[in-house]
């Protein structure tokens, strides 16, 4: 059986805009997956990545354009400058990982709810509030968000450097158990088309 870690943050608009196909690229082909959300502005630091507000102007503008097309493309409902962007993505990454460690619900349904929530809903996923409706919606018990804070904190940090020494350097990031990487939403065909054998 394939296997996929996805290394991503709940700030990224990219992770918003691949939706749920992942989920829908694993149940196609067998693929299980590990949710690794995990602090992408540190990620950058690690491996010579520019933060969003260091960029060149000319790279946001173009970033400007891009993701409205993107979202488009993709069906989504898109806002480019969200209330609430950027917040502190702790909150919901532990949210995440301990729904993840309980199980019993839908963690792909968790973390796009989630990534809605920023990007299309002008909700801040940093309020314990907001993340809690998220869980209940994906059939989680919503009082993770204080059951996980712990084990949260302690595995968002090993995320981290799990995520540097798999070689991630960005986010959405798919890693397969033989090495593979994808990056990027805009990749998710090719990872499909991987695991068909086509690639």
């Amino acid at each position: 059986m394939t296997h996929i870690d996805y290394y991503f943050t709940v700030l990224s608009p990219y992770a918003y805009l691949a939706g749920t196909r992942l989920e829908q690229i694993a149940a196609t082909h067998g693929a299980t997956i590990t949710y690794k959300p995990l602090d992408v502005m540190a990620l950058f630091d690690r491996t010579g990545g520019t933060k969003p507000g260091d960029r060149h102007p000319s790279r946001m503008a173009y970033r400007a354009q891009e993701l409205p097309r993107q979202a488009k493309k993709a069906g989504k409902a898109f806002n480019l400058k969200p209330a609430h962007w950027p917040t502190n993505p702790a909150p919901a990454s532990y949210a995440i990982i301990a729904a993840q460690t309980a199980g019993g619900g839908d963690l792909g349904a968790l973390t796009h709810s989630i990534l809605r929530a920023c990007w299309a809903e002008d909700r801040d996923i940093a309020e314990d509030a907001v993340v809690q409706d998220c869980l209940k919606a994906a059939g989680y018990d919503p009082n993770l968000t204080f059951s996980g804070l712990l084990t949260g904190a302690e595995v968002y940090a090993q995320n981290l450097e799990d995520a540097v020494g798999a070689g991630v350097f960005g986010a959405p990031f798919y890693v397969l158990a033989d090495g593979t990487k994808f990056w990027g939403q805009d990749r998710l065909d090719d990872l499909e088309a991987h695991l068909s054998g086509a690639l």
